[in-house]
C-alpha cells in the first residue's frame, strides 16, 4: 500500500501554531525539483515525491519498493556509474564535497544533490540553470582578498550583500544580526533602486521561531524558489519501518512552512533566499534575500553565494576574538593589580576602592558599590544608599549562590526603575549573603528608538473551539517603538574576572576570619562534626559493599556455565555499580580527611611531579583518545604538601583530557608564572568548554554542568580540588568559552606567606 508522507491530523501539533510546526518533516517538497530516498544497504527506493513522474515518466507509486535501476533506467546516465558514486558517498562519508552530479534526465540537465540521513540516502535533482562561473570565481576571489585586508567589519558586511546580489541576482539582498533576545536588525542592504529601504529596521524573534533558527544552523541556504508553486508530496511504502514522516533537515528541496509562504506573500515577495551567518557555532545572523517574481538559484551559485558569507563568518570571528582578548587582558591585569593592593593594605575597603585602579575598573560599568561591614562605599555613578540596600534585600531572596547578572534590572526588580539612568544593568558578586555583602557594578539605560518592520505583535485568531492562533502580520509599514530599562549586556569576560576578584576578597575575609567573624568558633565545630560523621558514614558502607561485590563473584564463578545471558549481563551490572559506588565512597573518604590531615609543605618538583601525572592519564586515556596531547610550559617550584597538590594537579588535568575526547586534536597544556607574592598555574584544554552564566555551582560536592552528563564522574573532584586549595591558602578561577575551550587557574602562596 501507498501513502502520503503528509499527514500530521494525528501527531497534534496545529500548523497554525508557528512555534511548535514540525518544519524539519513537512512531508513536501518544492516542486522545481524532484526527491527520492534509498535504503543505504540496499539501494531500495522507500520514498519518491509524487512529481517524479513528470521528469522521469513513471508514476511515484511505481517507484516506490524498487532498485535505484529502474529510476536510473529512465535517465542518459548508466546505473552503474550513479552506484559507484553512491557507494564512494556511503564509504567515505564525502556528500558535501561530492555535491552536485551533474546529468541529463529526458534531455534536461540536472544537479543531483545527495546526503545520508540515519539510514536513508536522500536523492535530490534540481534543474541546471545556465551559469556565471567565472563571474562567481571572481566575487568570491574579490570577497576572499578583502576579508584578508584591514577592512572595517561594517564595509565587509556590506560589501558581502553587494557580491551576493551579483551572483544571485536577486531585487534585495540584506544582512539581519540577531540580538540576546532574538529581535533581529537589518544592518546592510543591496537593493534596486525603486524598492524602499529596509536598512536599520527590526524584526521581532517570532518572525523567525526557535526551531526555524535550529535549521538555520544545520542548512546554511535556504532557497524557496517560488511562493506561489503547489508543492510536491511525498510517498513512501506504509511499511513498520517507513510508517513516519521522511526527515528533511539537510534537504535542499524541503517545502516551505504554510506561515512562512502567508508571511512571504504579505510582504509581496516571490522568492527567497537565506544564508546563515554564524559566530563560534551559534547563529549570529542571517543574509536575507528577497525577489519580486520567482526566481531559481542553483545549486553552484548558491554554494557560491555560501563560500562568501563563510568568509564574513570567518572575519566576524576574528574580529570578535581580536576585541574579546583585547579586553580580557585590560580587565585582567586591573584585577591583578586590585588582589596586589587588598594583599598590600590587608583592608578590603582600601585595596577595592582608594586606589587609581578600584573595583570599577574591572568591568566596563560606568559605577560599582562594595557592600561591606553594613556599609556602602561607592565608585561612579550609582543608585543612593538607600536604592542599594534596596537591591540588596532583593537580592537575598534570589535564588543564586555566587554571580548575579542582568541587563533588564527593572523588569526583574521593578524598584530600579526610579533609577534606571543609572542602572538599568547590574552585576553582582555575592561575599556573603547571610550578612548581606556584595560586590555591585551598574551600567545606564540605554534609550534606543527602534523602527520595526510593522507591528511586531503577530494578530491572533480565535478559532471555532475558544484557542487563540497566531498568523503572520500583514503590514510591514515601519513602526517605532522607544526601548526603556535595558543597558549595554554583560560580557563573559566581565564575569569571569569578577568571580576571580571575589575569590581574592574572600581569601582575605577568610584569612581574617578572626577580627570580624563572632560565630566562626561554633561554625568550626559543627563543621568538625559534620566531617567525622561523613567519614564514619562513608567507611561504615564499605563493608556492605564489598559483601555484595564478593557473593556476586562468587555466584557468577560457581554458577556462571549454567546461567542464561541476562542474568549474567544482570550480575555485570551488579558488579559495576560496585564498583562505581566504591569509587565515589574513596571519593567521599577523600574529602573528608583533608580536614583532619597534617599538611607537608616542602618545595615541589612540578617537572618531575607532573611527568608522573601525564604517564598515567595517557594509560587510562589510550583507548578513548588516541589523538591526545598533554604539554607543558615553565613548571616553577610550588610550596606545598606533595600528596595534595598532587591530587590537585591529577584531577584537573584528568578532567580537562576527559572533557576534550570530542576534539579532532586534544590539547592539553599545563604552565605556570610567578608574581611576588605567588605562583599561578594554568591548566587549558579545548574541549566542551561551558556557559560561565551556568558554571555557579561549579565547586559544589556532587554537582555537574547538563553538557557534561554524557562523560564519567561524580560531580566531586572540583570539590576536592577547591578544598586542598583553601588548606594551602590558595585559589582556583576558570574561565571558558563554550565548545572552544576552559582553562582552570590555581595560586600557591610563596612559601613565606603559608606559615
Amino acid at each position: 500500500m501507498i501513502v502520503s508522507n503528509t499527514d500530521t491530523t494525528n501527531s497534534g501539533i496545529d500548523l497554525t501554531n508557528c512555534e511548535s510546526e514540525p518544519i524539519h518533516i513537512p512531508g513536501y517538497i518544492q516542486s522545481h525539483g524532484f526527491l527520492v530516498a534509498i535504503s543505504a544497504d540496499d539501494f531500495v527506493i522507500r520514498y519518491a515525491s509524487e512529481n517524479a513522474a513528470s521528469f522521469v515518466n513513471r508514476p511515484a507509486a511505481d517507484l516506490l519498493g524498487k532498485p535505484l535501476e529502474d529510476l536510473v533506467s529512465e535517465t542518459d546516465l548508466p546505473a552503474v556509474d550513479l552506484v559507484a558514486i553512491l557507494n564512494v558517498g556511503k564509504r567515505e562519508n564525502t556528500w558535501s564535497r561530492m555535491n552536485p552530479h551533474h546529468f541529463r534526465l529526458n534531455g534536461q540537465e540536472w544537479n543531483l544533490i545527495a546526503h545520508q540521513h540515519d539510514h536513508l540516502i536522500i536523492l535530490e535533482w534540481e534543474p541546471v540553470v545556465s551559469a556565471q562561473g567565472n563571474l562567481d570565481q571572481q566575487l568570491v576571489a574579490e570577497a576572499l582578498t578583502e576579508v584578508q585586508s584591514n577592512r572595517t567589519l561594517t564595509e565587509l558586511i556590506q560589501n558581502t550583500a553587494r557580491r551576493v546580489k551579483q551572483i544571485i541576482g536577486y531585487d534585495r539582498v540584506m544582512v539581519y544580526r540577531f540580538g540576546s533576545d532574538w529581535h533581529g536588525e537589518v544592518i546592510a542592504e543591496e537593493k534596486e533602486p525603486h524598492l524602499e529601504p529596509y536598512l536599520g529596521l527590526h524584526y521581532p524573534a517570532s518572525d523567525i521561531p526557535r526551531q526555524a533558527r535550529e535549521l538555520y544552523k544545520t542548512n546554511l541556504v535556504r532557497i524557496i524558489a517560488d511562493v506561489g508553486s503547489t508543492p510536491s508530496p511525498i510517498f513512501s511504502v506504509n511499511s513498520q519501518s517507513e510508517n513516519r514522516p521522511l526527515d528533511l533537515t539537510h534537504s535542499v528541496l524541503r517545502a516551505v512552512s504554510p506561515i512562512h509562504i502567508e508571511y512571504l506573500k504579505n510582504m509581496g515577495v516571490q522568492a527567497s533566499m537565506s544564508i546563515s551567518l554564524l559566530y563560534r557555532g551559534e547563529l549570529w545572523g542571517l543574509i536575507s534575500c528577497h525577489h519580486s517574481t520567482p526566481r531559481f538559484v542553483d545549486f553552484p551559485a548558491r554554494q557560491a553565494a555560501k563560500f562568501v558569507s563563510q568568509l564574513l563568518s570567518s572575519a566576524l570571528e576574528f574580529r570578535k576574538n581580536e576585541e574579546d582578548q583585547s579586553f580580557l587582558f585590560q580587565v585582567q591585569q586591573n584585577e591583578q593589580k586590585l588582589n596586589s593592593q587588598i594583599l598590600e593594605d590587608w583592608d578590603i575597603v582600601v585595596g577595592l576602592t582608594q586606589h587609581p585602579v578600584s573595583a570599577l575598573n574591572i568591568t566596563s560599568a560606568t559605577g560599582a558599590v562594595l557592600v561591606f561591614d553594613n556599609k556602602f562605599y561607592s565608585m561612579g555613578s550609582v543608585p543612593s544608599d538607600s536604592a542599594v540596600a534596596g537591591i540588596t534585600n532583593w537580592l537575598g531572596t534570589e535564588s543564586f549562590d555566587t554571580v548575579f547578572e542582568t541587563d533588564r534590572l527593572p523588569e526583574l526588580y521593578p524598584m530600579a526603575e526610579a533609577f534606571r539612568d543609572v542602572a538599568s544593568g547590574m552585576l553582582a558578586v555575592v561575599l556573603s549573603k547571610e550578612l548581606n555583602e556584595y560586590l555591585l557594578w551598574f551600567k545606564p539605560e540605554q534609550v534606543r528608538q527602534v523602527t520595526w518592520a510593522g507591528n511586531p505583535a503577530k494578530p491572533v485568531t480565535i478559532s471555532n473551539d475558544g484557542k487563540p492562533f497566531l498568523h503572520p502580520r500583514k503590514s510591514f509599514e515601519a513602526w517605532s517603538q522607544t526601548v526603556r530599562n535595558t543597558s549595554e549586556p554583560w560580557k563573559d569576560a566581565e564575569i569571569s574576572v569578577a568571580i576571580k576578584l571575589r575569590e581574592d576578597v574572600l581569601q582575605v575575609v577568610s584569612r581574617k576570619a578572626n577580627e570580624v567573624r563572632q560565630l566562626n568558633e561554633r561554625l568550626r565545630v559543627a563543621y568538625e562534626e559534620l566531617d567525622a560523621f561523613s567519614y564514619t558514614v562513608s567507611h561504615d558502607l564499605r563493608t556492605p559493599l564489598s559483601s555484595i561485590r564478593c557473593y556476586a563473584e562468587i555466584i557468577m564463578e560457581e554458577q556462571g556455565g549454567i546461567m542464561d545471558d541476562d542474568t549474567r549481563v544482570m550480575f555485570q551490572k551488579i558488579l559495576d555499580s560496585t564498583e562505581r559506588m566504591r569509587s565515589l565512597i574513596r571519593h567521599i573518604l577523600y574529602y573528608s580527611r583533608m580536614g583532619r590531615t597534617e599538611l607537608n609543605f616542602q618545595p615541589l618538583n612540578m617537572a618531575k611531579m607532573l611527568d608522573v601525572i601525564r604517564d598515567e592519564i595517557m594509560v587510562t586515556e589510550n583507548k578513548k583518545n588516541r589523538h591526545l596531547r598533554i604539554e607543558y610550559g615553565k613548571l616553577p617550584t610550588i610550596f606545598g604538601d606533595p600528596t595534595m597538590v598532587n591530587q590537585v594537579f591529577t584531577n584537573l588535568i584528568s578532567n580537562a583530557t576527559k572533557y576534550s575526547r570530542l576534539a579532532p586534536e586534544s590539547v592539553v597544556r599545563v604552565a605556570g608564572r610567578e608574581t611576588a607574592e605567588e605562583v599561578i598555574y594554568t591548566v587549558k584544554d579545548n574541549g566542551i568548554g561551558f556557559d560561565m552564566k551556568h558554571a555557579t555551582k561549579m565547586f559544589d560536592l556532587f554537582k555537574r554542568l547538563e553538557n557534561a552528563a554524557s562523560f564519567e564522574g561524580t560531580g566531586v573532584g572540583l570539590a576536592i580540588v577547591k578544598r586542598i586549595m583553601s588548606r594551602h591558602k590558595g585559589k582556583i578561577w576558570f574561565h571558558s568559552d563554550p565548545n572552544r575551550e576552559t582553562t582552570f587557574s590555581v595560586s600557591f602562596p610563596k612559601e613565606n606567606q603559608t606559615s
